[in-house]
């Protein structure tokens, strides 16, 4: 994607061949800031304080942050160490666990004096394999953006937009490029679509009123930010044509784990019968664990409810406190979603049910006794 017309991804290595750049999304929407990364350390740094974040993205910049420990230290014992350290920072997001799974293995069946190499270019392809993957989930799922164009057409709908409603940020900033749940949205309103956005606010980070919100700006999308609790009475009142949302895990039959919140507007669309899907990556698929229950749900620091951060009217930054003195805040990060509440599973082979079946469907390998 592009930013004041120069494209971007979101992790990159510098010039040097070894050091690794990120776009901090800390310091989104308010300023543009490149960060640089020099080990396995500040990658995981970077990883836990949500420098980067968004699932596919940690799985790069896991990927990434090995091939750092392996360039500092290629021995068996300092990998497991740095595998470790990067595992911990974030528990849901099976990316992470996967990419960093991939890269360990190539260095373990690399000889020592290979091993560094090795780790980079296993990096480099994973982040190229989320940037097609990405792209072709765009494609993918535009075909059901423009259907539901087709349909306001043929009903005569005074209302010739598709409006979407997304929660969270599943853009180009969750993934290297192009995004899941917003890669379709850049490819039907780049085809001409008449596309418009409600834009939940997500807290308590406001990943959707920062992150969603700065994307679809530059990309010239039309937007709305709404807070989270508006989505059940813009469906209500026939105003949402389909709901799109990311995941950061989802099991073999369907279940998703995604942003807090997500539940609750699956809810809402099936009551008031708005198509609700979920786009991801393979490697987003946990073939290992079938319910949603058994996915670990990230409990992050209370501060992230009880304080906010924002531009004030001199333009500085500030961080304010919302609640009364010594108030306790809860911040689970994650929330489950039953795959009976789930339309359909946008994936890079396609779309499918989201139950064993669909994606067994589009995953015919897994079938076969494979994890």
């Amino acid at each position: 994607m592009k930013v004041d017309g120069q494209p971007y991804r979101t992790i990159w290595l510098e010039p040097d061949g070894w050091s690794v750049a990120i776009i901090d999304q800390t310091r989104l929407p308010h300023e543009f800031v490149v960060a640089h990364v020099n080990d396995a350390a500040a990658m995981a740094h970077a990883i836990r304080t949500m420098q980067v974040r968004g699932a596919p993205l940690i799985g790069a910049a896991g990927a990434y942050g090995l091939a750092l420990a392996a360039r500092a230290d290629a021995s068996d014992g300092a990998i497991e160490v740095a595998y470790r350290l990067l595992l911990a920072t974030r528990p849901t997001a099976v990316n992470l666990r996967w990419a960093l799974d991939e890269v360990r293995s190539v260095i373990a069946n690399s000889p020592i004096e290979r091993r560094v190499a090795a780790a980079y270019r296993r990096a480099a392809e994973i982040a190229d394999d989320d940037v097609a993957t990405c792209r072709a989930i765009g494609e993918h799922g535009a075909a059901l953006i423009t259907a539901a164009w087709h349909r306001k057409n043929d009903a005569d709908d005074p209302d010739p937009r598709v409006h979407v409603l997304t929660h969270c940020n599943a853009g180009w900033l969750a993934t290297v490029d192009y995004g899941t749940a917003l890669s379709p949205i850049y490819v039907a309103h780049d085809e001409g679509i008449p596309v418009h956005v409600w834009v939940d606010e997500t807290r308590p980070r406001n990943q959707g009123a920062s992150l969603t919100a700065w994307e679809l700006a530059r990309h010239g999308v039309p937007f709305t930010v709404i807070a989270d609790n508006t989505g059940g009475h813009l469906m209500q009142t026939g105003r949402v044509d389909l709901c799109l949302v990311g995941t950061d895990r989802t099991t073999r039959v369907g279940d998703v784990c995604n942003k807090i919140g997500t539940y609750l507007k699956a809810v809402a669309a099936k009551d008031n019968g708005v198509p609700f899907y979920v786009a991801l990556p393979h490697s987003t698929i946990d073939w290992t664990i079938e319910h949603g229950r058994d996915i670990p749900i990230e409990e992050r620091d209370a501060s992230e409810v009880t304080h906010v951060t924002g531009r004030a009217a001199d333009g500085s930054l500030t961080t304010v406190q919302l609640v009364p003195d010594g108030a306790r805040a809860a911040n689970f990060a994650f929330d489950v979603t039953p795959a009976r509440l789930v339309s359909g599973l946008i994936t890079e082979r396609g779309v499918c049910a989201a139950s064993a079946a669909g994606l067994l469907s589009l995953y015919p390998e897994r079938g076969k006794g494979r994890r």
